[in-house]
């Protein structure tokens, strides 16, 4: 275990952990949300690169009037050396500088960032083939060791500038607090600010679920260009993940909605104000969540599969599998459940995609401590047991 600071706006925290993010030998984007700890990873990465923080407000202004400025504090740098920039979706136009000492310099760039959307709107492109894009992800069982605690995750996250917090939970709430004024006013990617906070609560509502942009619209009093405008915000600023269906060819009924999962469930609770003890009809979405956030976080570090998707083939009699990995010509398909004990009616989307070309595993995680294989050759894990598999790498068979 490693303990050193991490600062956000003001809150301290003193513990960190070692992360699964490993650093490629090229230029790269690494993107998260704040205070998923991408400053002071690279820090410990690259402790003698130069350092750009454009959250520096006298830096990013100079930068603003005459980007050319970028070009001088980095000169010093020899080639082939790295270089940090720090917010870089700040200023995307800094982009050229980059794309300039790349080709002409060598220079090796670490661009770190809170946000696609502005990225994706001006200049990432430019980079293309020539930066890699990674994404850091909250603290997963892997990383926290014997810290780890399931029940405090599903509480409170793993986002490990709460985790690490005296207190957790108003460290959340200053979090949601601090993503509307900075990462939402201040940047200017809503003109309805309070039809934005609005909206985040019943977003909130959706997670583990297949989104209903009409009945989203209704709740919020705003129109559904507006909420699909939003939802590509909650995605592009890395607090939300749209999880696609799986849709096989010539299969028309397969179904096209996707489901939204939030990054981290100390969020969901945070922005919903949930501030007591986990409910049981909670307990279900926010372990589902959990668990693709394992996914994930693990795939980003050890390529497991190539695709991640839900499967859904009958919406009339809601036959339905969570999770389903491809890998090449390969499927492994799971399930969560909550409950912590096992029954054989947790088994029937299981059982129903069997028959579904190409799956070589199924998996049920829930809430119990066995782990076992049933007759009919589905494997039941405790969660305990899947982060063994995801450490191992051993998803599968």
């Amino acid at each position: 275990m490693r303990y050193y600071s991490l600062k956000y706006d003001g809150i301290v925290s003193t513990r960190i952990y070692p992360r699964l993010t490993r650093a490629p030998g090229q230029s790269f984007f690494l993107l998260g949300v704040r205070g998923v700890g991408k400053s002071t990873w690279a820090r410990r990465q690259f402790p003698d690169a130069p350092r750009i923080d454009l959250l520096d407000e006298s830096r990013y202004q100079d930068y603003l009037a005459d980007p050319s400025l970028f070009a001088a504090d980095i000169q010093s740098a020899p080639p082939g050396s790295w270089v940090v920039v720090d917010e870089i979706q700040r200023l995307p136009n800094l982009l050229n500088e980059v794309h300039r000492h790349i080709e002409d310099r060598q220079l090796n760039f670490a661009l770190l960032g809170s946000s696609a959307r502005k990225l994706k709107a001006a200049g990432v492109n430019l980079l293309a083939g020539r930066a890699l894009h990674k994404t850091m992800h909250p603290l997963t069982p892997a990383e926290l060791g014997d810290d780890f605690d399931l029940d405090a995750a599903l509480d409170t996250g793993t986002i490990p500038l709460a985790w690490a917090a005296a207190e957790r939970r108003p460290v959340l709430d200053s979090y949601v607090r601090l993503y509307l004024r900075e990462e939402i006013r201040a940047e200017g990617l809503v003109r309805n600010l309070p039809g934005f906070a609005r909206f985040l609560p019943i977003a909130a509502l959706y997670h583990g679920q297949v989104v209903n942009i009409s009945g989203i619209a209704r709740d919020c009093g705003v129109a559904r260009t507006t909420v699909q405008g939003y939802l590509d915000i909650l995605e592009d600023t890395l607090l939300a993940f749209r999880l696609p269906a799986f849709q096989p060819r010539l299969r028309a009924r397969e179904r096209h909605h996707p489901k939204l999962y939030w990054v981290d469930p100390g969020l969901v609770r945070a922005v919903k104000k949930l501030h007591g003890p986990i409910a049981p009809e909670e307990r279900g979405a926010l372990l589902e969540g959990w668990v693709l956030h394992l996914l994930r976080a693990h795939n980003e570090d050890s390529g497991l599969f190539d695709q991640l998707r839900y499967w859904a083939p009958h919406p009339a009699n809601r036959t339905e599998v969570d999770f389903l990995l491809r890998r090449g010509g390969e499927l492994t398909a799971i399930e969560v459940k909550s409950q912590p004990r096992y029954h054989t009616g947790m088994l029937p989307g299981l059982r129903a995609i069997a028959d579904l070309p190409g799956v070589v595993r199924r998996v049920l995680v829930y809430g119990g401590k066995r782990s076992f294989r049933t007759g009919a050759g589905i494997d039941v894990w405790s969660t305990g047991r899947l982060h063994q598999a995801l450490a191992e790498k051993a998803l599968w068979p």
